[in-house]
């Protein structure tokens, strides 16, 4: 007798929107732009996110959190969906994103190196007035 294939586990928009923090109108435009490929709908028209959705919404949140343009995005999954033949292009949009993301992390490196010095600042300035205010102790007792 021959196995059953089970159905593979879904999940419907609302709790796709609680588990990756994205709006459902978020997930609604990434898919109706192609950011994700199209999502299956139950006999009543609900969106039903498959495994393999998910796995599409968290690669997509994660290379937008980083701050991947959408453009790029989009053409990786046009690219994607025209086969293996694509690889080498689709390899080219990674490294060409992520040598923008290693100049981005140099710049803010830069700017918390910035930011730690000009904290540090402060911090010896208010050292200083405290150290000002502790010299007259007396004066504070006496009246």
């Amino acid at each position: 007798m021959g196995k059953v294939k089970e159905r593979e586990s879904s999940m419907q928009i609302k709790e796709v929107s609680k588990k990756y923090s994205m709006s459902p109108d978020t997930l609604r435009y990434y898919e109706k732009i192609g950011l994700i490929p199209p999502v299956n709908r139950t006999s009543g028209g609900v969106r039903d996110f498959t495994e393999d959705n998910l796995k599409w919404v968290y690669f997509v949140k994660c290379m937008r959190g980083a701050g991947l343009p959408i453009e790029s995005l989009t053409r990786y999954l046009e690219l994607f969906h025209q086969g293996d033949k694509t690889i080498p292009d689709r390899v080219q949009i990674l490294k060409d994103e992520k040598e923008k993301l290693e100049l981005k992390r140099v710049e803010i490196e830069t700017t918390i190196a910035t930011l730690n010095h000009k904290i540090e600042n402060y911090h010896e300035r208010l050292n200083v007035r405290e150290k000002e205010l502790d010299m007259y102790p007396e004066e504070v007792e006496s009246t």
